[in-house]
């Protein structure tokens, strides 16, 4: 099961493919606005993102270049009512994996839909490496000066998310959303007791936490 964004200002079309995605068991979360998407890609992380063209807010060559320009490697299907080679070319220059041109099956979005979720062990950076924590994303474990600390998996999740972001400030409410999004019986304390159980697990003598506690406005994982 994926996370998967969609983005596309057609209700219809927008139903119908956050409809089937579901169906083929995906977590989905669907939009009508390029800014909004351009938004929750900085927020939040997905395994892939169907991508309209023609979008209010920003258009979808913009999103990718704004997503791309941030370090973010999801793979994206854009599609698309532009069919020559030169707005093909513009989609591939601005980021995008594959290329879908309007009207077009379901099903053949399924297809390209699986083809691109096989990819991203390969895409996805190596180890991430900061103030003597080092995580890594493909073995899923995570050493604190080079021995190694267990970890549950959202206690997990939820330090790659930080890790990925090292200084931006995230409210409770958006890591909840970014983190447990498909979890419905999750809530702010849970957040909260996942931070406080991180920075026992990853507390080293004489040194500040990490993660730290941003008056009135959440957390960022910071050195000092």
């Amino acid at each position: 099961m994926a996370k998967i964004l969609v983005v596309e200002d057609d209700p219809a079309l927008q139903k119908q493919l956050e409809e089937f995605m579901r169906f083929e068991k995906h977590t989905v979360e669907a939009v009508g606005d390029g800014a909004d998407a351009a938004h929750r890609l900085l927020i939040s992380k997905y395994d892939l993102v169907i991508l309209d063209w023609n979008l209010p807010g920003m258009t979808g060559p913009e999103v990718l270049k704004s997503m791309r320009g941030s370090g973010c490697a999801t793979p994206v299907l854009m599609l698309t009512g532009k069919g020559n080679i030169a707005d093909k070319t513009e989609g591939f220059d601005s980021g995008a994996d594959d290329y879908l041109t309007k009207p077009f099956d379901l099903k053949e979005v399924g297809l390209r839909a699986k083809a691109l979720l096989r990819r991203p062990q390969a895409m996805l950076t190596g180890t991430i490496d900061i103030g003597g924590i080092s995580l890594d994303p493909h073995a899923h474990k995570v050493f604190l000066d080079g021995a190694e600390i267990q970890m549950l998996p959202k206690e997990f999740a939820l330090l790659e998310f930080l890790m990925r972001h090292p200084g931006q400030i995230f409210s409770q409410e958006a890591l909840l959303e970014s983190v447990w999004k498909s979890e419905s019986e999750s809530s702010i304390h849970t957040v909260y007791v996942h931070v406080r159980n991180l920075r026992k697990k990853l507390s080293q003598d004489g040194k500040p936490h990490i993660i730290k506690t941003v008056h009135n406005m959440g957390y960022k994982l910071e050195l000092d």
